[in-house]
């Protein structure tokens, strides 16, 4: 439904998108991240012929966004992160405004219109002027445009910009729902949103792909990933056992924590965190090694960094995560 090929975007002597590949199928709901700055705008800007490149390819829907952006535009919803919409005009004037722009049938247009409302959440402000709504609904406004036209790929950027953590929430529901209908490509600085709704995640920093796969998958090859044991040995002990498992960074394995004054009976269970290679896991070994000790065991996880540990990783210099194999769409 999307393909990008080496798409470059310089803005005089700024290279904003320096040479970015990445195709998005039928269906996906795909996160774009970054950092400010980092060209997910100037991105999606081309991507909905906004911005003409300056080099490289983008097709919307099998469409050129450069030969052919009227085709390109009229198979896509795009819902900028800063609407522009007519203060002047009423929430459902303007939404039938926007429907005969896209074309929408005359006949078809109050259902259309009744339709994005309803999804988009408007209908109690349905004859508010634009100008007398909160920022809240006028995203909420922009998001019900880019429906109005039941177009099948919406590209939102930063959706939840303005909105309360009620509507927010209700705007995650949404997206999970539109994704049964609707290939989707998002930006937003609010990863656990990001982690929530998508199938996909890309991150973009220095206008280059920095990682692209599954939020499961990229968390998985993540540096940061940890063995946490609570179990009823002593902490150098438990350190001491449980650094010579395979997968395990003895070399990074903290020493124990010194201790003053007697230890109370209570306290006879330690915690310990020690580093894990990536794509090891040694749980089995550690309850293995610790059942052979006859060691109580209270807590054994491996606990996977968080997609936030992940984005600084990406975007503070370390080399890119290699991208999953998807097929063009």
């Amino acid at each position: 439904m999307i393909r990008v090929d080496n798409l470059v975007k310089r803005f005089g002597q700024t290279t904003a998108v320096a040479g970015i590949s990445f195709a998005v199928a039928k269906g996906e709901v795909v996160g774009f991240l970054g950092p400010n700055g980092a060209g997910k705008t100037t991105t999606l800007r081309v991507l909905t012929c906004f911005h003409p490149a300056t080099s490289g390819k983008a097709q919307v829907a099998g469409y050129d966004v450069f030969e052919q952006p009227v085709e390109a535009r009229r198979h896509l919803g795009y819902l900028p992160e800063n609407v522009p919409i007519y203060g002047d005009l009423r929430v459902e004037e303007y939404l039938h405004y926007r429907a005969a722009l896209k074309g929408v049938p005359r006949r078809q247009r109050r259902a259309a219109v009744a339709m994005a409302m309803e999804r988009a959440d408007v209908l109690d402000v349905r004859r508010k002027l634009v100008a007398h709504v909160s920022r809240g609904y006028r995203q909420r406004v922009g998001l019900a445009d880019a429906l109005v036209a039941r177009p099948p790929i919406l590209v939102l950027d930063e959706p939840t910009t303005g909105l309360d953590p009620i509507q927010r929430r209700r705007m995650k529901a949404l997206v999970r729902e539109l994704a049964q209908e609707h290939t989707i490509l998002f930006s937003s600085h609010i990863l656990s949103e990001v982690q929530d709704v998508s199938t996909r995640i890309l991150v973009i920093h220095q206008g280059t792909l920095r990682a692209d796969g599954t939020p499961e998958a990229l968390l998985r090859q993540s540096r940061g990933r940890r063995l946490v044991v609570t179990a009823a040995l002593p902490e150098a002990e438990l350190r001491a056992l449980l650094g010579g498992l395979d997968g395990v960074l003895a070399d990074a394995v903290p020493p124990a924590a010194a201790r003053s004054g007697p230890v109370a009976e209570g306290d006879r269970f330690a915690t310990v965190e020690l580093p894990v290679a990536e794509n090891a896991d040694p749980r089995d070994a550690a309850f293995a090694a610790l059942r052979a000790r006859g060691a109580a065991v209270r807590e054994l996880q491996l606990r996977l960094p968080t997609l936030e540990e992940f984005f600084l990783q990406v975007t503070e210099g370390v080399e890119a995560v290699p991208a999953e194999e998807h097929q063009p769409a």
